[in-house]
């Protein structure tokens, strides 16, 4: 039986983990939970999964979710020492991270550290930290499965198979919300319009990712480290139809890759199970019926997020962790209308032009790096 701690329990990677938790229950057991502030929704994933202990991200949240549960045996942690305990539970041997955002890292180094597999969602962790994470998972002989669909389905198409023979990697993208658009266009766009995206269902600052681009900057970034392949050998291809999850190019020319509908349960169930399957009782693809699919390049003048990433990637460093703070805080002023659509990229590229990169840094640098970015993406007036 599996056993799993989920990080971010109750954002969309956590409930649907858990929503494949529960169909499974006779090969899955959930051992411990963590999660921000929803404390209605963990009160009922307590009960419906009995974890040993849980963590909510602040005490007041805490507080509210015992008093709410004192009828049962679990116990309540908070802030970041209940979020490394949930990492580093005795009890289990899987920890799910689909916590958003750089607070990922700390997690993903003590699960690594307590000699867990690690089924990723965080891109972040690897963005920014790919250098400390990769190389202590070597050290450790821990195994991180990628539960982004995308890296997936790249991890399913490189199986068994040579590495020397990969000539390059696919990653494909449905283009967002907003593709098509000019700079004219997306001048006027707003946070509704934005986190409409046409395929996928996904949280918010994920799908203004997906819309900005800068979602699949990342993925260049964490498939660069997953993979050990380099930025420049890593193609991104705008496939509206999200059909094609991503492929794998070879130096005979055969191009290897992964298909499915676009559920986030598939990725997910591959790597709670890897490397067997789950049997999929939900509906399933159906080439009969598809149509067509449909390949285009991105547009890279207009939607900046992805050349802004690859710069990133290339500078390497600190570099990579500069561009996610910014791009976290300008999402985030984005939501508040403090920023429109297109303020994300400015902002973003304002921080990089503003950052010193240090080569071989550390945790500290890192976290150092993050902080400036982020104060310097807070300062931004719209001038």
């Amino acid at each position: 039986m599996r056993k799993i701690s989920v990080i971010g329990s109750t954002g969309s990677i956590g409930t649907q983990t858990l929503d494949i938790a529960g169909r499974e229950s006779d090969r899955i057991k959930v051992t411990s939970l963590a999660a921000g502030s929803n404390v209605k929704l963990m009160e009922e994933q307590v009960r419906r999964f009995s974890p040993a202990f849980v963590s909510m991200g602040n005490e007041d949240a805490a507080k509210d979710l015992r008093d709410r549960i004192r009828d049962t045996d679990t116990t309540v942690c908070a802030g970041e020492d209940g979020l490394l305990r949930v990492a580093s539970d005795p009890e289990c041997d899987m920890v799910v991270a689909g916590i958003v955002g750089m607070i990922g890292i700390r997690p993903a180094i003590a699960a690594i550290e307590s000699g867990k597999t690690l089924a990723l969602a965080n891109k972040e962790t690897l963005v920014a930290a790919g250098s400390i994470i990769t190389e202590l998972a070597r050290k450790n002989g821990v195994r991180i499965l990628p539960v982004d669909s995308e890296h997936s389905a790249i991890f399913q198409s490189l199986e068994g198979q040579s590495r020397k023979n990969v000539e390059k990697i696919i990653l494909t993208a449905s283009g967002g919300t907003f593709r098509g658009m000019d700079r004219d266009a997306l001048s006027k766009v707003t946070v509704k319009d934005a986190l409409k995206n046409p395929n996928w269902v996904m949280g918010q600052k994920v799908t203004i990712d997906s819309a900005s681009l800068v979602n699949k900057g990342l993925e260049v970034m964490e498939a660069s480290w997953l993979f050990d392949v380099a930025p420049e050998d890593i193609e991104v291809v705008i496939h509206p139809q999200s059909i094609l999850h991503s492929a794998v190019m070879y130096s005979d020319g055969a191009v290897i890759g992964q298909m499915g509908l676009p559920d986030m349960r598939m990725p997910i169930s591959y790597a709670l199970f890897y490397p067997e399957r789950m049997n999929w009782n939900e509906a399933k693809l159906d080439l009969t019926t598809l149509g067509s699919m449909t390949f285009e390049k991105p547009d890279t003048d207009v939607f900046r997020g992805l050349p802004l990433a690859m710069r990133a990637a290339v500078a390497g460093g600190t570099m990579p962790a500069v561009f996610n703070a910014a791009n976290e805080e300008a999402v985030s002023m984005f939501l508040k209308g403090k920023a429109g659509f297109l303020d994300i990229y400015d902002i973003i590229s304002m921080a990089m032009d503003s950052h010193r990169v240090i080569a071989e840094p550390d945790l500290d640098d890192i976290f150092e790096a993050e902080r400036e970015a982020r104060e310097c993406a807070s300062s931004w007036s719209g001038k």
